[in-house]
């Protein structure tokens, strides 16, 4: 079980004159799923970059912690994975130079047995040395679960993790989501009832207006 917490006090964001919610207190402790829910618009992918450190809160603050220690800004991209629809592949790269680019840039090793077997849980190990611009966007959906999943991280957050999937990728998303929120943060943003359904809790962000 990881020993990580995340947890934000009077958050609040506002885009110039626009609110998008305001008065927001979380705090996910070690293990389990989470929910944030709201419809589209409600500022549910602002709140998860804002968890994620890729985008600043207009009031209050969100702290990391690791075994009781604050984690610093620049340390949070070894502790966190992020699946989003808006995350940009390299597309002229095939999923393995792609994989290995970023390992580079974590400055880890390139760890070739967890990544082949993501490849084969995610139906992508026979496509996995083809360009990714010839990938269906099901595809590339799941190629950004193993960049998510491949270090091994404490905090997982998923923003419309089934978006372009069909039945069987999301069936393959929720069999990880189950199994990583066993011993990690999973953190789901959607407004899909299926998605949320996995979630022991739920932020509605309707009710920070």
């Amino acid at each position: 079980m990881s020993n990580y917490s995340v947890s934000g006090k009077s958050i609040g964001k506002s885009f110039g004159r626009r609110l998008i919610f305001e008065n927001l207190d979380f705090e996910f402790l070690n293990y389990g799923v989470f929910g944030i829910s709201g419809p589209n618009g409600s500022g549910k992918s602002t709140l998860v970059k804002i968890i994620a450190g890729l985008t600043s809160a207009t009031k209050g603050r969100v702290v990391h912690k690791f075994n009781g220690k604050e984690v610093i800004p620049e340390k949070l991209f070894e502790n966190i994975g992020f699946v989003s629809p808006y995350l940009v592949l390299y597309e002229e790269f095939s999923a393995v130079e792609n994989l290995k680019f970023f390992s580079e840039i974590r400055k880890i090793e390139y760890p070739k047995e967890i990544i082949d077997n993501l490849l084969n849980r995610f139906l992508l190990f026979n496509r996995k040395d083809d360009l990714v611009k010839t990938y269906s966007s099901g595809m590339k959906q799941r190629l950004k679960f193993i960049f998510a999943l491949m270090h091994s991280p404490s905090l997982l957050i998923f923003d419309e993790p089934t978006s372009n999937l069909d039945d069987e990728g999301k069936e393959s998303v929720y069999k990880i989501i189950i199994e990583e929120s066993k011993s990690k943060i999973v953190i789901v943003a959607s407004n899909e009832n299926t998605d949320l359904e996995l979630c022991s809790s739920k932020i509605l962000l309707e009710k920070y207006k």
